[in-house]
């Protein structure tokens, strides 16, 4: 057997594992899609009325629900990846990988699993959350196109945002702190343009959101969805993704290789 053919059997092993693990424990992904959905009805029905205003010629709720879908949905991305760090710590601290390392299998496959169950969790919630974020007013004017570039700059930030997500897994001591280790990442939309435009904030607040990695992404998403301009932003969106998936998947990789079982 090859070693691609090893590889790619292993990994579909490893996928179809954390796939039974979503099934017989859902409460993790009802955790996962319920967060963003209760803050997209927060804020389009409690501070929409309000943060709306000046955002266009209506400034009403539908037009906050068409601004503020971005920075949510990267709010659903950022909870799947909090997900699979605790994921991992659990494989990390229970033994499993113990198993694993005396068995014939394909290394990597395990953390490959871990990926691709996290990418479908977290596209799962990703479509519940625009369903939600249709049905209280969301109304994008993306072309076929379009909504397939934003499609592709989500699955960018996604894969970007596990691979950081796998190695804070498997540098966590326990369960409890790879929970808590993710946490600051749900804070950067809220810094960023996720709810508001970054010039309404204070110069200090506006130049950390302007610069921060999460803004060019929400904008490039907005730009795609809504028509707005999305200038340098995408090269930006694009740039960010692609640095952080590769640095975190080197660390995940160093650190899968040479941390012995828990």
């Amino acid at each position: 057997m090859s070693t691609l053919t090893l590889a790619a059997r292993d990994s579909s092993t490893m996928l179809r594992r954390n796939i039974l693990h979503m099934r017989r424990y859902p409460s993790m992904t009802l955790l996962l899609i319920g967060m963003p959905v209760i803050l997209l009805l927060l804020f389009v029905y409690v501070f929409g009325g309000t943060l709306g205003a000046g955002l266009g010629p209506t400034g009403d709720r539908a037009e906050y629900a068409n601004y503020v879908t971005p920075g949510i949905l990267l709010i659903a991305v950022v909870s799947g990846a909090q997900g699979t760090a605790i994921s991992v710590a659990m494989d990390m601290t229970e033994g499993i990988i113990a198993r694993f390392r005396t068995m014939a299998i394909f290394r990597p496959s395990v953390l490959t699993g871990h990926v691709l169950g996290s990418l479908l969790q977290t596209l799962l919630s990703l479509a519940v959350v625009t369903g939600v974020a249709l049905l209280v007013g969301f109304r994008p004017t993306a072309s076929p196109v379009e909504w397939l570039a934003a499609i592709g700059v989500i699955a960018m930030i996604t894969l970007a945002l596990t691979w950081l997500s796998v190695a804070l897994g498997l540098i966590s001591e326990s369960v409890e702190t790879a929970s808590n280790l993710p946490m600051p990442l749900v804070l950067l939309p809220f810094l960023g343009s996720g709810f508001v435009p970054t010039d309404s904030m204070p110069t200090a607040v506006r130049l950390f959101a302007d610069y921060q990695p999460f803004t060019p992404v929400m904008e490039t998403l907005r730009g795609l969805l809504l028509g707005t301009g999305i200038g340098s932003n995408a090269i930006l969106a694009v740039a960010w993704c692609a640095v952080t998936t590769v640095v975190c998947f080197f660390w995940a990789r160093a650190l899968y290789n040479r941390n012995p079982a828990r």
